[in-house]
């Protein structure tokens, strides 16, 4: 079977006869050309589309890695600054134990870090060892300053308890220990005390830091106040007007107990002061001149 293609012009008439196998023939490898033309162009923008994708994740992945890092060098920087400023903590804080050891009369080696704990943090490895090193050598500044600190306050006490001064703020020796007449017999007996004249309603206080252990009217005494400071020590303060302590209570070295009087057995107004040791009375003249 053949088909004639004419092609008729004002001047020109050409005609062709094919045959329909290559008529066939030609369509189909046009389109095949045009197809194959078209799948071509839309593969290359399919690519370049998820070209433009893949390309926006990484930009996107760099600019958090690069987040990440200035954070992150942000981070180390403040951590160097904290270390730094504990390591000059524990400067500060070896050189007022040691300052505090010294004027103590204490061994001050034992008040200060030892070679052995203070050189790792010169010369730190890394910052994981820095904070290591750090927090040991923190632990055993402030197990010092504990040490420190009890022995100090059994120093404060110790000084505290110390019987020292005269039991009077204003006043002045009317009478001493020992034998004398006896104001009310006026025959001879034994003055166990020591007597401190005033005015009445003068401050009678505390030669050391102790415990009341009476606080009330005794015979012979009037009004009485008695301190227990410890190693066998006590003190005893009579003829008061007026009584300011409670059985019981901790007094400090200084504390104002009483007011001056004249109550029991008195002439006048003054303060009678004992001090007793191992329970026997002796004479306080030498701890009222420590």
């Amino acid at each position: 079977m053949n088909i004639t293609i004419l092609v008729k012009g004002k001047r020109t008439r050409i005609a062709k006869r094919l045959s329909l196998r290559r008529v066939v023939s030609a369509f189909v490898l046009l389109s095949l050309v045009l197809l194959v033309s078209s799948r071509s162009t839309e593969s290359v923008y399919e690519n370049q589309i998820r070209l433009n994708v893949v390309k926006t994740g990484l930009e996107q992945q760099i600019a958090r890695v690069s987040q990440l890092e200035n954070a992150t060098h942000e981070q180390v920087a403040e951590l160097v600054q904290q270390i730094a400023g504990m390591r000059a903590k524990i400067d500060y804080l070896d050189t007022v134990s040691h300052s505090i050891a010294e004027k103590n009369g204490l061994t001050t080696d034992d008040f200060t870090l030892p070679e052995e704990i203070k050189s790792p943090l010169d010369a730190p490895e890394s910052l994981s060892a820095a904070m290591h090193d750090m927090q040991q050598a923190l632990e055993f500044k402030v197990q010092q300053i504990e040490a420190l600190e009890t022995i100090l306050i059994g120093l404060n006490i110790e000084q505290e308890s110390k019987l020292a001064g005269r039991p009077v703020a204003k006043g002045w020796l009317s009478s001493y220990y020992g034998m004398r007449k006896d104001p009310f017999s006026g025959r001879p007996a034994m003055h166990k005390g020591v007597d401190f004249a005033g005015k009445t309603g003068s401050g009678v206080i505390a030669t050391g830091a102790g415990i009341v252990t009476w606080a009330g009217e005794r015979s012979g005494y009037g009004n009485l106040v008695e301190i227990d400071h410890g190693n066998g020590l006590k003190t005893r303060y009579g003829h008061n007007d007026v009584i300011q302590v409670s059985m019981g209570d901790v007094v400090t070295k200084g504390q104002v107990i009483a007011l001056m009087g004249s109550t029991g057995r008195s002439t006048g107004a003054h303060v009678h002061y004992e001090v007793l040791k191992n329970g026997k009375q002796v004479d306080p003249l030498p701890y009222v001149y420590r």
